[in-house]
């Protein structure tokens, strides 16, 4: 992970989600009902339940929306049966691509996760052919132009709450910890006055795939395109993609 940072690719995909607010409202409600299903409807003894609702709340998602979502799954109403389901492959130039979704048909999504794959230069694989290459952590980010904090400080605070590692970048710092001691690890930096422009459970590659420009906005197209599919939960990929390319798109 070291000499890369996460953070503008965080900031591109929210400020994308931005644009597409209502359909970004949507999927989080299928994570929350299917949580909630799965669970029962009580944060604070449902940890899928409570890690959809957090991620809700970062993008801003009302209140409203997210207790709507909890009562459906946990009310009487006949809900439609979803099922989690992993696709892995390889996009333009070779860049390793993981999209998750949740589909209530296996069929129309892989069908339509193939198609995304084939149009824009890359390929399908078979499970496990590119997870390999990523690690799930959680990942907590403090935007540097937002906070005056010391360095060396918020090391210690960062080792005493019981994160795994934190790097120095020139927009932020960026902590990660175990997905298991995330809302923890959370909590008590919280606790301690600090505040997330991003927090989230992730999957981080261990290695990056530097695209050239025509790959790249290939690569940046694919990602839109799954984006865009309902049944698309997130997509996570290894490329390193050059700030003119986004330009360019």
């Amino acid at each position: 992970m070291a000499g890369h940072s996460k953070w503008k690719n965080i900031q591109r995909r929210k400020n994308a989600q931005d644009a597409k607010r209502g359909k970004v409202f949507m999927k989080l409600a299928k994570e929350i009902f299917v949580a909630a299903k799965q669970g029962g409807g009580d944060p604070e003894t449902n940890p899928s339940l409570r890690l959809a609702v957090d991620k809700a709340k970062s993008s801003n998602m009302p209140n409203e929306n997210i207790d709507r979502a909890i009562k459906k799954a946990t009310g009487d109403l006949d809900g439609v049966q979803y099922e989690n389901v992993t696709y892995e492959g390889y996009g333009p130039g070779g860049a390793a691509i993981m999209v998750q979704l949740l589909t209530d048909n296996k069929n129309r999504a892989a069908a339509d996760v193939r198609h995304a794959f084939s149009k824009n230069k890359g390929n399908m694989g078979e499970n496990g052919c590119v997870s390999f290459l990523f690690n799930r952590k959680g990942l907590l980010v403090i935007d540097r132009s937002e906070n005056d904090l010391d360095g060396d400080e918020l090391m210690l605070q960062v080792i005493e709450a019981g994160a795994e590692e934190m790097e120095t970048n020139e927009d932020a710092y960026e902590i990660y910890t175990d997905p298991q001691e995330f809302q923890d690890v959370k909590h008590q930096l919280q606790e301690s006055g600090l505040s997330f422009s991003s927090a989230e459970v992730t999957m981080i590659p261990e290695t990056y795939a530097p695209l050239e420009d025509e790959d790249g906005l290939r690569m940046l197209k694919l990602i839109d395109m799954l984006e865009d599919n309902d049944d698309v939960q997130d997509v996570y990929h290894n490329a390193e993609i050059n700030d003119d390319v986004y330009d360019q798109l």
